[in-house]
């Protein structure tokens, strides 16, 4: 486990290097003082389960799945689970929260984009959302152009956070992000519904990678993993990196 202020950055391992397109040859080069510094970009898409490896059960599925364009925010969620699961049965618990989400809560599909078990497995939460931008149900008033991750378990006051569970959070994170979006930088967004923080119509600038917390009235992600929030946006920043 991390001490809080441990930098995310050094405990991983470096991904795949990023293949970058052609750059033209400049003449001089520019001076370090005055250089611009480099657009981020994006990432290499990390290693996801599908919903069909852990038998979401497509028969309780209520709608087609919504797409809405490019993601220009990440919002971290926790699921409230126990901690002190065997990563073998996430897919298990997987298909309960669907279950729930769908008969329980009323909506058409598991609520989060992607969930993050404590092993760092990341899987396909809402149908259709790893080739495309899918609508879902994680944060009400900003789930259009945003992105859900759930953090499979509860991180309330005093609960470690493992490290291979905020590392899956940031690598889905940085592949999702839209381009160009620096994960450490605030984003624009517009509230859709008035039962958010915010009234239907607002323009809220919010951190480009957010806790439920920030535009619902709830303490997910929990307090723990709230906190780690700075240095899960700085390690979406190493991976997106020109030169990561």
């Amino acid at each position: 486990m991390w001490l809080r202020r441990t930098a995310l950055g050094a405990m991983v391992v470096p991904l795949a290097v990023l293949v970058l397109r052609d750059a033209p040859v400049r003449l001089v080069a520019p001076e370090p003082a005055t250089a611009e510094p480099e657009a981020p970009v994006g990432a290499p898409r990390p290693a996801i389960v599908s919903r069909a490896a852990w038998h979401a059960d497509e028969s309780l599925v209520k709608e087609d799945a919504t797409y809405t364009g490019a993601v220009n925010a990440v919002f971290v969620h926790h699921t409230n689970h126990t901690n002190n699961y065997d990563c073998a049965d996430a897919p298990r618990m997987l298909r309960a929260m669907e279950e729930d989400h769908v008969s329980g809560e009323g909506w058409d599909d598991i609520g989060y984009n992607f969930v993050v078990d404590r092993c760092g497995t990341i899987y396909e939460g809402r149908a259709g959302g790893v080739g495309r931008s899918v609508r879902g149900a994680h944060a009400k008033g900003f789930n259009a152009h945003s992105v859900g991750i759930a953090a499979l378990g509860n991180f309330g006051p005093g609960t470690p956070v493992p490290t291979a569970l905020m590392e899956g959070i940031a690598k889905v994170g940085a592949w999702k992000l839209r381009r160009g979006i620096d994960p450490r930088s605030t984003v624009r967004m517009v509230s859709t519904n008035d039962e958010s923080l915010y009234r239907r119509g607002e323009v809220v600038h919010l951190h480009a990678v957010s806790g439920h917390r920030d535009t619902y009235r709830t303490s997910c992600p929990g307090e723990e993993l709230y906190a780690q929030l700075p240095a899960i946006r700085e390690e979406m920043a190493r991976l997106r990196a020109p030169h990561a």
